[in-house]
């Protein structure tokens, strides 16, 4: 492992979403979810999170120590009734050196042999779309039924067929902001090599998590502001306002119909250091 990070980090991430369904609501017949208040569209930092474990799945074939505690056929229980230390303190540091997500999100650890609760380095918002979000319903049709009751009730018919729904989001932009602790990273020993993963798998979030349902989604612009103080140098709310997005498009249908600019002005006076991908390299 390399050393571990020293610097507090912020960070706007843009993507957009073009005839597809970012992140479905169950609670809403899984249609794009949406404030109920202006109809922005949302996305949940769970999902945006579920993505980044799946990249480091695939990047590091689930060798520790980038192995991910939280997947499909994980019990985790297990997990955490098998590490070894007799302290919650010496349990949590073995599952933090094996585990890529609980060194960077944290882990609720305390409902199996207790080994308490880890808070993470890094946090997501909730990504919310600039407009507001129009929720297409199509009806689809598939030439074939499930069961053999549904083919009976269509007896008659040249071809027995079953009708469905799809949902899609013609375009929207969506901006998630991060925080990335330098105190909290010490805890879990997030390294720089960790963080330089979390950058590689935001940028390819999506490559390898394409589906008919998710319609065509890209990363847009990740701008990381970098302080030179474990605490930080400004409030991030303050640095989040310097990347403004400007609509040159009454009905945007793409990326370029939007004007988005970072204002970096003054803020290495300040002691911090702004990259901006896809025109710097981050990692």
């Amino acid at each position: 492992m390399s050393e571990v990070i020293k610097n507090r980090y912020d960070f706007v991430y843009l993507f957009d979403v073009r005839d597809g369904n970012p992140n479905g609501d169950p609670d809403q017949v899984n249609l794009p979810r949406a404030d109920a208040e202006d109809q922005h569209g949302l996305v949940t930092d769970v999902c945006i999170k579920r993505k980044v474990r799946n990249y480091v799945m695939l990047e590091k074939n689930l060798e520790s120590p980038y192995d991910i505690f939280i997947r499909q056929g994980q019990i985790l229980n297990n997990i955490i009734d098998g590490i070894g230390g007799e302290t919650i303190s010496e349990r949590q540091g073995a599952l933090c050196n094996t585990y890529f997500d609980i060194r960077t999100f944290g882990a609720v650890l305390s409902t199996g042999k207790d080994a308490g609760t880890v808070r993470g380095p890094v946090q997501f918002t909730f990504s919310r779309s600039e407009d507001r979000i129009y929720q297409a319903e199509h009806s689809i049709t598939r030439c074939a039924v499930t069961k053999p009751e549904d083919a009976k009730k269509q007896e008659g018919r040249e071809f027995a067929s079953t009708f469905g729904r799809k949902s899609t989001i013609p375009y929207a932009l969506y901006r998630m902001h991060g925080f990335i602790s330098a105190v909290d990273a010490k805890k879990t020993g997030f390294s720089e090599n960790d963080l330089n993963l979390l950058w590689k798998a935001l940028i390819n979030a999506f490559e390898n998590d394409r589906s008919a349902a998710r319609g065509e989604m890209n990363p847009r612009m990740l701008v990381v502001f970098k302080h030179n103080h474990h605490l930080g140098n400004e409030l991030s709310g303050r640095l989040f306002d310097r990347v403004k997005i400007e609509k040159i498009s009454e009905l945007p249908r793409k990326f370029e119909d939007y004007k988005i600019t970072v204002e970096k002005e003054g803020l290495l006076d300040k002691g911090i250091i702004v990259s901006v991908w896809p025109e710097e390299e981050i990692f």
